[in-house]
């Protein structure tokens, strides 16, 4: 598209036109806001620019706020609608991005206002929250190089650019490898023990390309469900083998993501080392709540000692099974989901493929809107608006009639996706002299997608994520901050931004919550009081292996960006040998030499949770604790949907932001600091703490 007056991506009136836009907007439309935004900053460069709160935090703010918004359409379609198109789109434009953030951060003159400002009578006089964003602006001016020696800025800025173009390299190796997979089952007697949906699905996958048989893949749809419920070892042996070595020097060589992982720990050790710090994990807690990375591996470590017996025992307990009963004598890797369903089928008497059932898609979001509507006062509707997939629903959040907050919900997954799930915010809330911008978000998921004319139908564990990352999005959508830098999600500790996500996963084990959003999707009965007893007497099955398998992830993560020498790119068998030595100390089970997990580990290479992963554990205390305030409100009245608490929840949580600290917020909610046995008791292990 030629013309910039007519770019879609450029119109900020409303929601994005996703109708219209082509990759070939990108282009014009991101060049025309580098340069507004260029421009705008030159002025505020100038001597003349007073360093006050309104003629230059204010313009400052506006002048790179459409460019990220409109940046932010693009990453969007990158990651959900990865065609070749799009993706030479966003990389074409990513170095140009990536390279006016760095220069923006390196930005003497602009830091030196922000320190006048801070150093300034109106300091004094500016609320709270305005102080903190100053205070925040410094700190990252600081950890975005502002104050090295001029001679070193270029170095530190290509550092920036390479991250993100390797980041983004990552990703889509590890999609393209996902989807370079298809094992093609012709013979039915394979097939056994699969549920009847997984089957159709496969059959379903194998007659859109014209082929016999049934086609499986990596894409979890279709993975988990062979890995779980495939009574043919060898069909789960390959797709194992098949997922463990994805991005890997076992495939194509334009796919390994094994030079990539050590390009990036070279170039995340060398721009610790240029901001004064011994490691990049020191670096990363700067703006978290951790007060070290010793701080937070002895954390983890602590939780470890308490969970490794719980682990041992579920293993023995699985091994004495799967011998006994299966007549697997030694369980091999690709045995431990098939023998594990097979046992709490055998212990707790139902399968996840049966309560599956009782869980179409259309029922469980309207279950989902009435827990948010019983805790905060709100209504969730439908709404109408341009989308990038027809699967994609639009909902808007309204009070007493008014407009809060807008959600882009695309829960299917697709090839041209990325995998997992996750929240992201398309616009922040804001205030524009008297007009209120709405905020609105983007909820993502991998579900599978319906099959002929039923609905589709969402595991527990679908429905836990589904509620996980919805608690993220009214974090973004309940805020009543109007400062965009702490508005929302923004300006949160990292690790303390899973708070709200983790807390909405509790509902999913309360009666009255999940009786309420269930209905068979052959009969529409609710889900049996019988069959959630059982569920809840299998909460906990394995939780001791759920909680070590997190730690080791943990431990990884922040031990490779803390304690390995980086200052030459790392070779991948030294992160291999790493994660060894992790899965010594915490692990109970055996991962074959040949398995490749740090290569399809996006969430410390590609995910922004480098020397970070470590906060899902840490936030879960709090998460914990947060939701033993409703069971307390709830004891005695059969329903923990308490609304009093709620208001209080998303007074002192979700309104204010990142306009204070977490850990005030917390107290300001629970009256006192985080304590952890309500993880314990969560994941059934009190009694060993």
């Amino acid at each position: 598209m030629s013309a910039v007056s007519d770019n879609p991506l450029l119109d900020f009136t409303d929601l994005t036109h996703f109708d219209r836009i082509t990759p070939a907007d990108v282009e014009p439309a991101i060049r025309h806001l580098l340069d507004t935004a260029s421009t705008t900053l030159a002025t505020l460069e100038a001597a003349d620019t007073p360093a006050t709160w309104d003629d230059f935090v204010i313009p400052m703010t506006e002048a790179t706020e459409h460019l990220g918004r409109a940046w932010g359409v693009v990453g969007h379609m990158h990651s959900v609608m990865d065609t070749p198109q799009w993706r030479a789109a966003y990389n074409d434009l990513l170095p140009e991005i990536s390279g006016f953030y760095a220069e923006l951060g390196q930005n003497e003159a602009l830091y030196g206002k922000y320190r006048a400002l801070h150093d300034s009578a109106e300091y004094a006089n500016l609320s709270p929250v305005r102080q903190r964003i100053i205070d925040h602006e410094l700190r990252d001016f600081r950890l975005s190089g502002a104050e090295l020696p001029e001679a070193q800025k270029p170095r530190f800025k290509a550092i920036s650019e390479e991250q993100s173009a390797l980041g983004a390299k990552f990703s889509e190796n590890l999609l393209d490898a996902t989807n370079a997979f298809a094992e093609w089952v012709t013979d039915e007697a394979e097939l056994a023990g699969l549920p009847e949906d997984e089957v159709a699905a496969a059959r379903a996958a194998a007659e859109k390309e014209d082929r016999p048989g049934w086609k499986f893949t990596l894409q979890a749809p279709s993975y988990v469900p062979v890995m779980q419920y495939a009574d043919s070892a060898r069909l789960r042996e390959v797709m194992y083998r098949a997922n463990g070595t994805r991005a890997s020097e076992h495939g194509k060589p334009e796919w390994d993501n094994g030079p990539i992982i050590g390009r990036l720990l070279a170039l995340a050790a060398e721009e610790a080392k240029m901001l004064g710090y011994a490691s990049y994990a020191e670096l990363s807690l700067v703006p978290k709540m951790a007060d070290s990375p010793e701080h937070a591996l002895s954390f983890l470590r602590e939780l470890g000692v308490k969970a490794k017996p719980y682990a041992e025992r579920d293993l023995a307990e699985l091994k004495a099974f799967a011998a006994k009963e299966l007549g697997i004598a030694e369980l091999n890797p690709w045995d431990m989901g098939y023998a594990s369903e097979k046992l709490r089928q055998a212990r707790y008497a139902f399968s996840e493929n049966e309560v599956r059932q009782y869980f179409p898609e259309p029922r469980v979001l309207d279950g989902l809107f009435g827990v948010i509507e019983s805790l905060y006062g709100v209504q969730l509707r439908h709404d109408t608006a341009p989308v990038w997939d027809p699967s994609v629903k639009v909902l808007r959040i309204e009070r007493t009639g008014q407009l809060i907050g807008q959600l882009y919900l695309d829960l299917h997954a697709r090839d041209t996706k990325r995998g997992g799930a996750w929240m992201d915010s398309a616009r922040n809330r804001q205030r524009s002299g008297s007009r209120l911008l709405t905020p609105v978000a983007y909820v993502v998921c991998n579900f599978s997608p319906p099959v002929g004319d039923k609905p589709a139908t969402l595991t527990h564990d679908d429905v836990v994520t589904l509620f996980h990352e919805f608690g993220h999005a009214l974090h973004h959508l309940l805020t009543e901050v109007d400062e965009v830098a702490v508005s929302g999600i923004h300006g949160v500790e990292w690790d303390a931004v899973e708070l709200p996500s983790q807390f909405m996963e509790n509902f999913c084990w309360e009666w009255d919550v999940l009786s309420g959003m269930s209905a068979h999707v052959n009969t529409g009965e609710p889900l049996p009081r019988e069959l959630f007893d059982k569920m809840l007497a299998a909460r906990h099955f394995q939780s001791g292996m759920q909680m070590v398998r997190q730690l080791e992830f943990s431990l990884f993560d922040l031990r490779l960006y803390h304690e390995v020498d980086a200052t030459q790119p790392v070779p991948i068998d030294t992160v291999l040998s790493l994660l060894e030595d992790v899965r010594k100390e915490v692990a109970v089970t055996k991962t074959p030499a040949w398995h490749r997990f740090p290569l399809s580990f996006a969430h410390i290479f590609a995910g922004g949770y480098s020397a970070g992963y470590y906060s899902y554990k840490w936030a879960e205390v709090l998460s914990a604790d947060a939701f033993a305030a409703f069971e307390e409100a709830g004891e005695g009245r059969g329903s923990l949907l308490d609304a009093a608490t709620g208001q209080r929840f998303w007074r002192e949580i979700l309104a204010v932001g990142g306009s204070r600290p977490a850990l005030e917020s917390f107290i300001a909610f629970r009256g006192r600091e985080p304590q952890v046995d309500a993880l314990l008791r969560h994941s059934g292990m009190l009694e060993a703490a």
